[in-house]
This record gives structure tokens, sequence and C-alpha cells, in this order.
């Protein structure tokens, strides 16, 4: 359960960092109340979570080589992904994209509301814009796929953790952070860990 939980906490923090969620955090803690934010970003983070966790188990029923397997090729095929983008980027933070995209969405869905929000309008507009930029991110599969072959609690709890400390470090101090973030670093450490995570999933299941 303790190496369930510290792969989760370490492979949802380093990620999470910078990616399209953050900035969505970041932009609606500019307009609104942090505590509503929070609260509605995790939320939708930790059912995202939970809904990752019960499909890697249903995932985890199938035979344990294919899955053992699946999860080492999962892992270092992100790893190599993830080096690759970064090998390519500039080595200044470059974030206009993902920043553009977050605030594309922000835009779209505060057109959809009333001018004068209410509190569970806004905790809800959080829910719903990071549960549908996180649906199909890397996070996500990499969650189910340490759910199918972990602890599914220390995954759930752990990976919990790692995205309220994002998404608390967004909320707080994003607008400051926001532009000294380097994609390439923090894409090349996320290559790295998806690839350590590859080759501690082969060592374990030699």
């Amino acid at each position: 359960m303790l190496t369930a939980f510290t792969e989760a906490l370490l492979l949802i923090t380093v990620s999470e960092l910078g990616d399209k969620t953050f900035f969505i955090a970041v932009i609606l803690a500019m307009h609104h109340p942090r505590r509503l934010v929070f609260i509605g970003v995790t939320s939708a983070l930790a059912a995202m979570t939970i809904l990752s966790v019960i499909f890697g188990q249903v995932v985890s029923l199938l035979p344990k080589a294919y899955i053992h397997y699946a999860e080492i090729a999962l892992f270092i095929a992100f790893g190599i992904k993830l080096l690759y983008d970064a090998s390519k980027m500039s080595s200044v933070a470059s974030d206009t994209e993902v920043v553009e995209e977050a605030e594309a969405a922000v835009k779209q869905a505060d057109l959809q509301l009333p001018k004068h929000k209410t509190s569970l309008a806004i905790i809800i507009e959080a829910f719903v814009l990071t549960f549908m930029a996180e649906w199909g991110d890397r996070t996500q599969i990499a969650t189910i796929a340490l759910a199918a072959g972990n602890n599914p609690v220390g995954v759930t709890i752990g990976a919990i953790l790692g995205h309220a400390i994002c998404a608390a470090i967004a909320i707080i101090g994003g607008k400051m952070i926001a532009g000294r973030i380097s994609e390439r670093q923090l894409t090349f450490i996320g290559g790295f860990l998806f690839l350590v995570f590859g080759v501690v999933a082969a060592i374990e299941g030699a």
C-alpha cells in the first residue's frame, strides 16, 4: 500500500504541475473565491481518480501476465514520448498554448452562466471544467495502470493527495509561479519518472 501511495503521489504531483487543469484552477482563482474553486477542482479530480481506480480494478481481472506487460509498456511509452516532447521544447518556459486552451475553456463556461454566480454555481463550474479537462489525460491513464497492478487504496489516496497539492499550488500561488514554470523541465522529470516506474514494474514482476 505504501509503494502504491508513493508512486501515485509522485506521478500525479509532477505530471499535473503546468497541466491544463493547473491553469484552469489558476484562472478561476483569479476571478472567484479561492475556497470555492479549490472545492470544485479537488472534487472533480477526486471523482476522476476514483473512477480511474475502479476501471483499473476491472482491468485487473484480466490475466496477470497481460496486465504486467501492458503496465510496463504503457509507462515506458509515456516516458519516451515525454522525453521526446521535452527535447523539442525551448529551454524557456513555454506554456502559451496550454494557458490559451485553459482561458478559452473558462471563457466558454462563463458565457453559459449568469453574471452574478452563486457559490454553488462557481463550484459546479470548477468541477465540470476540471473533470472535462482531465478526461483522457495521461494522468488518468497512468492512474488506471497503477490501480490495475497495485493496491487500489494506496493509489487512490496518493493520487487524490497529489491532485490536492497541485490544486492548492495553482489556487494559492499559481499566478506568481505560472510564468516561472518550465514546461520543458517538468516534462523531462515526468518522462524520467514514467521510465523509472516502468523499470520498477519490470523488476517487481521478474
